[in-house]
């Protein structure tokens, strides 16, 4: 069982990695793609961190939260390499696309990291309600509350 705090910054990083996912949507279909791709990165780095949380873990860097996801999960064999794949491809656009003033990011670059976002946040989701799973009728958020 987990702490209420803990319970709570894992319901809100889950909510905003939706809502970031979401509005990558909406960006994609009016031609903002390296919005989209910003936003895209960041479901995954909110769904990333909801699991962090879980851990203990907490950086202020994008990195090290990275590469601690890919020590205690990809190395272990709870997630694929397909994950941290996707996150590492996702992070290395999104920074590129914010930074890089030379860089133009394509449709279909963008709509591919998308949809690699929702594969990722549903790999999140089915972490955590098998892993705090009360019944199978629970909403994903709240499989874990306290």
């Amino acid at each position: 069982m987990l702490d209420k705090n803990v319970y709570t910054s894992v319901e809100l990083r889950i909510e905003k990695a939706r809502n970031c996912i979401q509005a990558a949507e909406t960006l994609l279909s009016t031609g903002a793609y390296a919005d989209s791709a910003n936003r895209s990165y960041y479901g995954i780095f909110h769904a990333m961190q909801a699991i962090l949380t879980i851990a203990g873990f907490s950086s202020k860097t994008h990195t090290s939260c990275i590469t601690e996801f890919q020590k205690s999960y990809v190395k272990t064999g709870v997630f694929s390499s397909l994950h941290s794949d996707i996150l590492r491809d996702a992070f290395k656009t999104r920074n590129k696309s914010d930074y890089d003033i030379h860089y133009v990011v394509v449709k279909s670059e963008v709509k591919d990291q998308l949809e690699n976002a929702k594969v990722f946040l549903a790999a999140v989701e089915v972490y955590i309600k098998v892993r705090y799973q009360r019944d199978e009728n629970t909403p994903v958020t709240e499989h874990f509350r306290p």
